[in-house]
């Protein structure tokens, strides 16, 4: 991997920049952006080199990371198919698989098998841009991956690729796109709405100006930490996967109903002791168990 592609030198692109930098990428890393974007990333190290245009930025790498919101990186597989080498990986890190997956089997066809492998790493931050970006963002994350029916990972780039991944200090977890969109669904999408609600509600409740934080304390400021997510990223989340995201709310929404109605019944102890039963093991446990469990179905799919 000599040269790599990085388009979108935000929070999550410029924090792949900087950690291949950091555990010793010798290749040249190219960034598409803003020229004000790239000009902050080459000041901060990230990358060699920059362009607007992603026609120009892609040209002679090996690897192009698509690191835009979800629906810019469905527009750039068709904008870029064209100018990529039969032999560049196009890779993303959309927060939704399904939308990205099927418009890479849209444009390239039998050759997606070859030439696109759909990702998404399990980190960020409330605060995105190049300023927030940092080498140690993926450190114990785990990186989605979705490989394509009958997709080598073996292959020469791809291989090299994952390597990469694992040595910036993320976890790769395989699964199907749509089993991605649903877990997703609770485990990230669902929490930046209940956050972004609440915070909504705090405002429309106490104005924009009311000192909450000193007296709410640490559960307060977690809960609506990432409120202040950009809604740039989050509207195309909501876009591509709104069914499964509906499908959480509505549940949330009954189970919240539930509680209210029973403030003051022995329900609410069930609640609770319900809730006591969630597990917080570590990431190694939840990665291998996930691999086993995914890696089981597939199996039984095809051979069905």
């Amino acid at each position: 991997m000599r040269q790599i592609t990085i388009v979108g030198t935000g929070l999550i692109g410029g924090s792949f920049a900087l950690a291949l930098r950091k555990r010793r990428f010798t290749g040249k890393i190219v960034g598409c952006d803003c020229e004000s974007a790239l000009k902050k990333a080459k000041k901060r190290g990230a990358i060699d080199s920059g362009f607007v245009d992603p026609a120009e930025a892609v040209r002679g790498s090996d690897v192009v990371l698509l690191a835009t919101p979800v629906l810019a990186i469905v527009d750039l597989i068709g904008r870029l198919a064209p100018v990529l080498r039969a032999n560049t990986l196009l890779t993303d890190v959309g927060s939704t698989k399904k939308a990205v997956v099927d418009r890479a089997i849209s444009v390239f066809g039998r050759d997606a098998v070859k030439r696109f492998l759909a990702g998404h790493p399990m980190a960020g931050k409330e605060h995105s841009g190049i300023d927030h970006a940092d080498a140690d963002l993926f450190q114990n994350a785990v990186w989605f991956l979705t490989p394509l029916p009958r997709q080598n990972l073996r292959n020469e780039t791809f291989s090299e690729f994952t390597r990469w991944i694992e040595k910036i200090g993320a976890r790769i977890v395989t699964l199907l796109p749509d089993e991605h969109d649903r877990l997703c669904a609770w485990i990230s999408h669902l929490p930046q709405m209940i956050s972004t609600a609440l915070a909504a509600t705090l405002v429309e409740e106490f104005g924009q100006e009311a000192s909450l934080f000193p007296a709410g304390g640490r559960a307060l400021h977690e809960l609506t930490r990432i409120s202040a997510s950009p809604y740039s990223m989050w509207r195309d989340i909501a876009i591509t996967n709104k069914e499964n995201l509906e499908q959480a709310l509505f549940k949330l929404e009954q189970r919240l109903a539930h509680i209210r109605e029973n403030l003051s019944t022995r329900q609410l102890a069930e609640e609770f002791e319900q809730a006591h039963r969630l597990s917080k093991r570590p990431q190694e446990a939840f990665a291998a168990e996930t691999r086993s469990h995914i890696e089981g179905p597939k199996k039984n799919r095809s051979s069905r």
